[in-house]
């Protein structure tokens, strides 16, 4: 069985969830905007910039999570999901999941952002296993914090290779799609790496190499 690696956003998505999901709540006033616009914008560049220090984004980011009761993040996160995915979703690439689905190969969504966005994403785009940066639950509360390794970077080499062996896979005719210089590491790793609206970077990187480019 072949494997299907799928970066999200950028990539499946018109868009980046992580941070729409930033100022989506700054716009609604659930947090302080200007510190929000201003600290989200500068973890942005961080991350284009492929520096992004992912436990102080994190740490930022998870506040919310942990400050706010389930019932309240379940409300914003689903008139999130209305107003800001869905059109990410329309606008975006999911139809490169159907060749995959369609020819029955083992399909993965592979993304540094966090589990309580992307995982009514992965499951609104009928993909059944996710793999994300995974914000810690104790005691039915968000702490703030990682749990396990980030999905990030060649952290995403790790998780992968852990959920392969935890489900007895193998890893080979493996495609992954991205569109981000940080996932260089996976795109250097699968059989065919094939890049989508690529970052300035990666276009280059993937130019040289002879790699395909979906835009």
């Amino acid at each position: 069985m072949a494997l299907a690696l799928f970066d999200l956003d950028n990539t499946l998505l018109n868009g980046d969830s992580d941070h729409s999901w930033g100022m989506y709540l700054a716009e609604i006033g659930a947090v302080d905007a200007e510190l929000q616009k201003e600290r989200q914008d500068y973890f942005y560049q961080q991350y284009l910039a492929g520096e992004l220090d992912i436990y102080e984004f994190c740490e930022f980011q998870f506040s919310v999570l942990r400050q706010n009761s389930l019932d309240q993040l379940h409300a914003w996160r689903s008139d999130f999901l209305d107003s800001i995915i869905e059109p990410m979703i329309q606008k975006g690439k999911a139809d490169l999941l159907k060749p995959h689905q369609d020819a029955g190969d083992e399909i993965l969504i592979i993304t540094a952002t966090n589990d309580f966005i992307t995982a009514p994403i992965a499951q609104r785009l009928n993909v059944p296993t996710l793999l994300a940066t995974q914000a810690e639950f104790i005691d039915g509360k968000y702490t703030g914090k990682v749990a396990g390794t980030p999905c990030y970077q060649t952290g995403k080499i790790t998780r992968l290779n852990q959920w392969l062996a935890e489900n007895d896979k193998e890893f080979k005719d493996s495609t992954f799609y991205s569109d981000s210089i940080n996932d260089l590491p996976l795109l250097e790793l699968v059989d065919t790496p094939i890049v989508v609206t690529p970052d300035d970077k990666l276009r280059a990187h993937a130019l040289e190499l002879n790699w395909a480019v979906i835009d």
